[in-house]
């Protein structure tokens, strides 16, 4: 599997097989630019503009913007019901974690998570080699929860996202915290500036610990 970051939470995975599945897309959002991009399925974790900018895919590709699971190709993908804050949604609405099964390999998206997951939501996404977290607190998840997140589901591989980078400028400061708190917090080693991380099974251990993607824009 190839990963890459487009900033905020958008990401694409590519598989073994070429099957490209493209998260969160998102309208022209702070600093980051977000391409067209050619996919063959589209997962949306809840319905906000910086998440939700379907136009931005191209291609036959598969909608997914809700938990019921489905299969392209040799990727498999199922939801898991969240919210976007710590009061059942009153204030942001809903979430979904997306679970995603491609090369052997189980990647978790978080989507804007708002909270801690209870021991059923953590059941029901079951066993994760990657986790896709945002850190950037305010309207998500902080660094320490996003930590505690990353203890509860113990992953292999843990991915910031939604967090300050040069490109959220001025703007960001306001909106969200730097990656180094939630880095600090994991306790765990750390690499910075992967514009694209290649994974599979065999490869899982030589890359445990926090990892920093490049946003495409860099």
């Amino acid at each position: 599997m190839d990963m890459q970051w487009f900033g905020q939470s958008c990401f694409l995975l590519t598989s073994a097989q070429s099957t490209r599945v493209l998260i969160d897309p998102f309208r022209r959002f702070l600093g980051y630019r977000m391409p067209v991009v050619e996919a063959d399925l589209v997962a949306v974790t809840h319905d906000h503009r910086d998440h939700n900018q379907v136009k931005a895919a191209s291609g036959d590709f598969k909608l997914v913007n809700g938990p019921e699971p489905a299969t392209v190709k040799d990727v498999s993908i199922r939801g898991v019901r969240t919210f976007h804050d710590k009061h059942q949604g009153a204030k942001r609405g809903s979430n979904l974690v997306f679970v995603i099964e491609l090369d052997g390999l189980v990647v978790c998206h978080c989507g804007d998570l708002g909270h801690l997951l209870t021991q059923e939501q953590a059941a029901a996404i079951g066993r994760v080699d990657v986790l896709i977290v945002p850190v950037g607190g305010k309207m998500t998840l902080g660094g320490a929860e996003a930590a505690q997140t990353v203890a509860q589901l113990k992953p292999a591989v843990a991915i910031p996202m939604h967090y300050r980078t040069k490109a959220t400028g001025i703007v960001g400061r306001l909106l969200f915290e730097p990656a180094a708190p939630f880095v600090e917090a994991t306790g765990l080693p750390a690499a910075s500036g992967v514009r694209t991380l290649t994974l599979d099974s065999a490869s899982l251990d030589a890359n445990r610990g926090v990892v920093e993607m490049a946003y495409d824009s860099e």
